[in-house]
């Protein structure tokens, strides 16, 4: 059997669409054929060759979702549940050991696991079953990828945003649940941030501030739960900082989330906290440089928890596909491009203009 995919042999250079053989499988090993999958600004720093976790060649691609072309053997799925051919599935993009001090601590410590590796990031298309990457028709999953079969009907490509910006929006607000009617602010109104303002939503924040740049994005935000948006283009800091304080009786957020992945907007989050108030940092994917910051005045004194956020767990997973079958049509309208996988090379270059806010690619 042969399966078509989108290979990254040279970093910067346009991805091209090739024959792979479909592997005979291994014992525990499912192969998936693709129905969508994600477009993610971690594949736009793959493709520059800014994340150090990458080898060539690669077919890109840690957002799946498919269904079930066949199984090696036996599989479940999390939740105990036979699975078989003809299955709607996603699945963790990470996969870990099982066998290491976090995986044996269980919970949200298995996603710390040093031999985490995620599909389409970690290993080459070189590399046995070969079909490593969700940019391809079929994938083939390891015995220990964490499965979850989808029961509802749902379109595959409003769903797959749910496996990596879902997810670790998930595990923010597992780390920090905001108690009702506190006021949570949102920086940056991609999709990790949109999906942290329907998160703060659905936990009943009475107040849900987002803050960016792209008018459409923030009007989304409104859509999924936002109370107040705040345009980056149109205030300078100061007058950000006195429109939150004004919306918080002169308090500060309760919770702040930086998405955005930018240094200067994760120094000017610190100033927008309250004193005992908490801010997750969930934004930086690659390394982006030095930050200066007062540890006294913004985070001892403040009594502040600051806490950084990585990647996610199966749990959460199950916690972002659950928030978007509950709200499937606001969802659906994060997906603004919706192309076949030779629309590889197009879709990351429209992700690098910023021009797509979730791009989707439907392999078959």
């Amino acid at each position: 059997m042969i399966a078509r995919a989108s290979v990254l042999r040279g970093f910067g250079e346009p991805l091209r669409v090739e024959e792979l053989t479909v592997p005979a499988l291994e014992e525990g090993e499912v192969l998936v054929r693709v129905l969508a999958a994600g477009v993610c600004g971690t594949d736009l720093h793959i493709w520059r060759g800014i994340d150090p976790r990458t080898p060539l060649p690669l077919i890109p691609g840690h957002e799946g979702v498919g269904r079930i072309e066949a199984i090696a053997g036996k599989k479940g799925d999390v939740e105990g549940r036979s699975l078989k051919e003809g299955d709607l599935v996603i699945w963790n993009r990470g996969v870990t050991c099982g066998k290491c001090y976090w995986c044996r601590m269980g919970g949200e410590q298995r996603a710390l696991c040093p031999n985490r590796w995620a599909y389409g990031i970690h290993h080459s298309c070189f590399e046995r079953p070969f079909l490593n990457g969700c940019w391809a028709q079929l994938l083939v999953l390891h015995p220990n990828t964490d499965i979850i079969r989808i029961e509802e009907e749902v379109e595959p490509w409003v769903l797959v945003a749910a496996s990596c910006s879902g997810a670790t929006a998930a595990h923010c607000f597992d780390l920090v649940t905001p108690r009702e009617g506190e006021t949570v602010v949102v920086m940056g109104p991609g999709p990790l941030g949109l999906f942290c303002v329907a998160f703060a939503k659905h936990f009943r924040a009475g107040t849900i501030v987002l803050v960016g740049g792209t008018q459409a994005r923030l009007h989304l935000g409104e859509r999924l739960g936002a109370t107040h948006i705040i345009s980056r283009h149109q205030t300078q800091a100061e007058e950000r900082r006195d429109m939150i304080m004004q919306i918080t009786g002169g308090r500060g957020a309760d919770l702040l989330i930086d998405t955005s992945g930018n240094l200067g907007a994760h120094r000017e989050g610190f100033g927008l906290v309250r004193i005992g108030g908490a801010y997750l940092s969930v934004g930086f994917a690659t390394p982006v440089g030095e930050m200066e910051f007062l540890p006294f005045e913004q985070v001892a004194r403040k009594n502040l928890r600051y806490q950084g956020v990585w990647v996610s767990g199966t749990e959460h997973l199950r916690m972002a596909v659950d928030l978007v079958l509950r709200n499937r049509g606001a969802f659906a309208e994060m997906v603004s491009d919706r192309l076949p996988l030779e629309g590889a090379n197009e879709a990351l270059e429209k992700m690098r203009e910023k021009a797509s806010l979730k791009i989707v690619l439907e392999p078959q």
